[in-house]
């Protein structure tokens, strides 16, 4: 049984401490849904979605960039900086990571504006990979621990996720980027594709075989688990290989990730807790949903006005936009809470150590 702590994401008083579900099944459904619900519209509407994408691409920019996946970089602050518990045991990590991350951003930026993205969009997909790994792994808590279990859900989740993006990184006709243009290197020919698609395949053909005779066989089928596994499939591979449109990607990228973020901070530190926030007072039911919601989102819409209005230019004027002499400052810093964000995640979620 799990020690319960104000850095643990599973509480007393919520489900069985057999139960798979974090918060409730109901509750849950903002966590493993949200990829369905996007593959279906992409799936039904992707014709409509192209029209969307030119006729009104300022309100797409602020639904899917501004409010789900900026926004979502920011849930971390109330699993570190805004409780106390967590700041009094990791102040040290809270302040050294930031710094660090903001040194190394200076020092790649003056290797070149290229050199800056490209790094920052390898370790954007690391963590939109390891967020998936850490959800799978927090369904699965209460299984039976193997080695070939974990070996089985280790090859699963990262074949889910690791076989789009080499499709991406040698297809030379994507229509989209994760931040700029030809942030990824190309490693490997075309003709290893046949090779990957085969071992894709293969690997999903397993996954469903093992699941089938597990559930078969009467043992456990952990329902929320194997959602987000599936999720995972299908969002990573109709958003990247079975199309190719960069609205359809954006919006199963970021809301497919965003969304089950926010949820789960909320559900896990938020959601019918006695908890303290530094600066928030007490979060209660409804009306700590929407003071969550308001910092999000209001916090996410600040930091994309900067970048808009220093750097990009693009959905504002470009009157106030700076020189470029003062980028390789002002482009780390905007970026800081997203990279302190990915670092950060690596270790809040850590279950904490018996003594």
């Amino acid at each position: 049984m799990p020690q319960t702590s104000p850095l643990n994401p599973i509480r007393e008083g919520r489900m069985p401490q057999t139960s798979p579900w974090i918060a409730s099944p109901r509750k849950d459904l903002w966590i493993v849904l949200p990829p369905f619900v996007v593959v279906a519209i992409a799936l039904l509407f992707h014709t409509p979605l192209a029209a969307i994408e030119s006729q009104y691409s300022w309100w797409t920019w602020l639904v899917l960039i501004v409010l789900v996946d900026v926004a979502h970089v920011y849930a971390s602050i109330f699993r570190t900086y805004l409780l106390p518990q967590a700041w009094a045991r990791q102040r040290s990590l809270f302040i050294g990571i930031p710094l660090l991350c903001l040194l190394l951003s200076m020092l790649l930026y003056q290797a070149g504006a290229a050199v800056f993205w490209s790094v920052l969009a390898y370790v954007a997909v690391f963590h939109f990979v390891r967020q998936q790994w850490g959800l799978m792994r927090l369904y699965g808590r209460f299984e039976p621990k193997t080695k070939l279990g974990s070996m089985v859900d280790a090859v699963v989740i990262y074949t889910a996720t690791l076989y789009p993006m080499l499709y991406w990184m040698v297809s030379a006709d994507r229509q989209f980027v994760w931040f700029v243009d030809n942030e990824f290197v190309t490693l490997f020919s075309p003709k290893i594709l046949p090779v990957l698609t085969a071992l894709y395949v293969a690997i999903i053909v397993l996954y469903v075989a093992r699941v089938a005779q597990q559930w078969l066989t009467g043992r456990l089928f952990n329902l929320p688990k194997n959602l987000v596994i599936t999720g995972t499939f299908l969002s990573w591979y109709v958003g990247i290989v079975h199309y190719n449109h960069p609205l359809i990607f954006t919006l199963l990228n970021v809301v497919s990730h965003g969304v089950p973020y926010m949820a789960l901070v909320y559900f896990a530190d938020i959601d019918g807790k006695s908890r303290q926030f530094t600066g928030l007072g007490h979060l209660f039911s409804w009306q700590g949903l929407m003071v969550y919601v308001a910092v999000l989102l209001g916090l996410a819409v600040l930091e994309e006005s900067l970048w808009e209005l220093a750097v990009w230019g693009e959905h504002f004027s470009d009157e106030f936009l700076l020189d470029a002499q003062w980028l390789w400052l002002a482009v780390p810093l905007l970026a800081l809470p997203q990279l302190t964000h990915y670092v950060l995640d690596g270790f809040i979620w850590r279950r904490p150590r018996k003594s």
